[in-house]
């Protein structure tokens, strides 16, 4: 599996490992950034754990993790990932997404998601890429729902989060066949 840099006049997706994670400590520190992840970032060394883990599935063909540079503001804003994929249904998850508080609104997360659908499908030549997304988290649901993802269902109590409360998880998706409508109404919103 090579190692995709996604791009754009807006944002540069590279891969997030061991030697680059350090850019984002001082994001991962914001409060309540990952409120509705069940990882935990705050300190260096879990931040550090939370990319030894992405960097694994990264060997064993299962993520890829992404560092995100925001090209406009000159910053490193944050991480996402495609995870959970899985080459023999041809289906993968983006997510593990969290931008830093100041670049949230600002078009940054629709330019990644756009380069990263644009990648799944066309690229990587997958059927279907799926969202999970904590229920209470309106704004991330929002999001994929304005890019053209849709609600298929929720899981239960599936997840345990990192002060034990049990989410229930909205599962979005988007499917091969869908891509080139949504794909154009995101290059006229871009």
């Amino acid at each position: 599996m090579s190692m995709p840099l996604l791009e754009n006049e807006r944002v540069k997706l590279s891969l997030l490992d061991l030697s680059n994670y350090l850019n984002l400590k001082n994001i991962a520190k914001e409060k309540k950034l990952i409120y509705y992840s069940p990882s935990d970032i705050l300190t260096t060394e879990k931040l550090r754990s939370y990319v030894e883990l992405a960097v694994n599935g990264y060997y064993h063909k299962t993520i890829i993790p992404f560092i995100i540079y925001d090209k406009k503001m000159k910053s490193y804003a944050g991480s996402t990932r495609f995870g959970n994929i899985d080459h023999k249904n041809r289906v993968l998850h983006i997510g593990w997404t969290w931008i830093g508080k100041k670049f949230q609104g600002t078009g940054l997360n629709t330019n990644m998601k756009f380069l990263m659908l644009q990648h799944a499908f066309e690229t990587m030549g997958f059927e279907k890429v799926e969202f999970r997304i904590d229920e209470r988290n309106s704004k991330s649901r929002r999001a994929v729902e304005k890019i053209g993802a849709k609600l298929e269902g929720t899981l239960r109590k599936n997840i345990l989060m990192v002060d034990g409360y049990r989410r229930n998880t909205c599962c979005y998706g988007i499917l091969k066949s869908e891509w080139p409508t949504i794909k154009k109404r995101l290059v006229q919103s871009l």
